[in-house]
């Protein structure tokens, strides 16, 4: 939510040093992201907009024998990305100790490969191995086949729910040296970087409005990306010691190679509602046979996440003990 409000801001706030088309479309997008924020649940949905031959052109000039494989370039074009969120309070006003509950799934036409959720006291997860393997051509032992004292790691090969107590995934984190959250902005910083980037939006973005039909209207902005890329980081560089401790800059000599063409992102309103978030990537590809080629993010009202019944408890310890005996034991076969 912290990375919401401040993109928000600076696309609505470029309008202050821009046309008054640019007013009008920061307006919106301002208010829609407002009432994304005044939700207590919402669902996101990501997928690519491109088929598995538009990822396979992506990947022309790999070495023979290191291309995309057709059964991954299929995965990765029917995939989805899905996240539930709950909250007790507004979305934009939630800590952590504020959600009730989150879920997240990967899916594909075929089903679902990978889903977790936190619901009270537990974290539960199952996936699909078959189908995963399959894809990626990494082998897993045949559920069937393992020892009866496999036990949790049967369960998870056979795609069944297993839980694990959220306070045990939190303090293994935490003895892992792994942070156990992510670093924040204070309100403070995150008004600096706004307005230190303000100006570099409203030089280099263009906002455009399309019609409304049936309640829909659509925001386009539209940069040129090397350019972009560089001016944002220019402008937040002087901000360096303020922000968390971890984050690194790139050099510009990093961006040296992106493609300077110009990229849109169309944002879809629906009654003045964030609906839909489509980012057209074809022209960064620079591949003539890429034609389709979009990251698209779509934002529904968020559905309840339950705890999945029938999940078998279990220690990370007594899973890392059954993973690595049944790995040897395959080894040893």
């Amino acid at each position: 939510m912290t990375a919401t409000a401040v993109v928000t801001a600076v696309l609505a706030g470029s309008a202050a040093c821009g046309t008054v088309e640019n007013l009008s479309a920061g307006q919106k997008l301002d208010r829609a992201f407002d009432k994304l924020g005044a939700e207590r649940s919402l669902s996101f949905e990501l997928d690519l907009d491109a088929d598995a031959k538009t990822l396979q052109a992506l990947d022309a000039d790999a070495a023979p024998g290191e291309e995309l494989p057709d059964k991954v370039a299929e995965l990765l074009s029917g995939a989805k990305i899905s996240l539930s969120v709950q909250s007790k309070k507004p979305l934009a006003e939630s800590g952590e100790k504020d959600f009730t509950g989150v879920g997240m799934k990967v899916s594909s036409p075929e089903g679902d490969l990978l889903e977790y959720r936190v619901v009270g006291d537990y974290t539960y997860f199952r996936a699909d191995v078959a189908t995963l393997s399959s894809a990626t051509g990494t082998p897993a032992p045949p559920a069937d086949e393992l020892p009866e004292d496999a036990g949790t790691f049967k369960k998870i090969l056979e795609g069944e729910w297993v839980k694990v107590a959220t306070k045990e995934l939190q303090q293994d984190a935490l003895s892992q040296g792994e942070p156990s959250a992510e670093p924040t902005l204070d309100a403070k910083t995150q008004n600096k970087i706004v307005k230190a980037l303000r100006g570099v939006i409203a030089r280099e973005v263009e906002f455009k409005t399309a019609g409304d039909k049936d309640g829909t209207e659509h925001v386009t902005a539209t940069a040129p990306f090397r350019t972009l890329l560089t001016g944002l980081l220019d402008g937040i560089r002087p901000l360096a010691k303020e922000l968390p401790a971890g984050i690194e800059f790139p050099a510009d000599k990093d961006f040296k190679d992106a493609p300077d063409v110009k990229v849109a992102a169309d944002f879809a309103l629906k009654n003045g509602a964030l609906t839909e978030v489509s980012v057209d990537l074809a022209k960064l590809a620079e591949n003539a046979k890429v034609k389709k080629l979009a990251l698209v993010l779509r934002v529904g009202k968020g559905e309840k996440t339950t705890a999945p019944a029938g999940a078998t408890e279990v220690k990370l310890d007594e899973l890392l003990e059954s993973v690595l005996g049944s790995a040897a034991g395959d080894a040893a076969l």
